[in-house]
C-alpha cells in the first residue's frame, strides 16, 4: 500500500489555488476538466515532491471543484494536512505577509497551525529539531480554532 492523495472539496477554485499554491507554497502538477461530470481536478504538490508526484502522481492535494455551487460545511471534521518546512518561522513569515491567519503560532519552535479558504486545517512542521522560542511566536496567543 502506497499514499497516494487527499482530496479535498473547494468552493472558489481560483480563491483555493491562491492559498495552497501563491501562500503555502504547493505546486499545481495535473489539471483533469470533466465537462461530463461538471468539475475540475487539480493535483498539487510540496515543492519537495514535485518530481514524484509527476512520475509516480503520489503524494499529492486534490483540490476537487463542483462546476455547480455547494456549500461545504465541517471543514474540522476532516483532520487536517501535514507539510514539514525547512524554517517554520519564514514559512510562518510569508503566510503572514500574505494575510494568511496564523492560528496555532510556532511557540515552540515546531509546529503551527493555520486554514484553507474552505476551513481545512493546515499543519505546518519544523523538519529536524524545533527551533529555539523566538519573539513573535513565543507569546503570540491562538486565534480561532485549527
Amino acid at each position: 500500500m502506497e499514499y497516494l492523495h487527499t482530496m479535498i472539496r473547494v468552493s472558489d477554485l481560483d480563491q483555493s489555488l491562491d492559498f495552497y499554491c501563491h501562500k503555502l507554497g504547493l505546486v499545481e502538477v495535473r489539471r483533469i476538466e470533466s465537462e461530463i461530470g461538471r468539475y475540475t481536478l487539480v493535483y498539487l504538490a510540496a515543492p519537495g515532491d514535485v518530481d514524484r508526484a509527476i512520475e509516480f502522481k503520489t503524494p499529492m492535494v486534490e483540490l476537487t471543484f463542483n462546476w455547480e455551487p455547494e456549500t461545504y460545511a465541517g471543514g474540522r471534521n476532516f483532520g487536517h494536512l501535514a507539510f514539514g518546512v525547512e524554517d517554520i518561522y519564514a514559512t510562518c513569515d510569508r503566510l503572514m505577509e500574505a494575510g494568511v491567519t496564523i492560528n496555532r503560532p510556532p511557540r515552540d519552535g515546531y509546529m503551527a497551525f493555520v486554514r484553507s479558504p474552505d476551513n481545512i486545517s493546515i499543519e505546518i512542521l519544523q523538519k529536524g529539531e524545533p527551533k529555539p522560542a523566538r519573539e513573535p511566536w513565543a507569546s503570540m496567543p491562538n486565534t480561532g480554532v485549527w
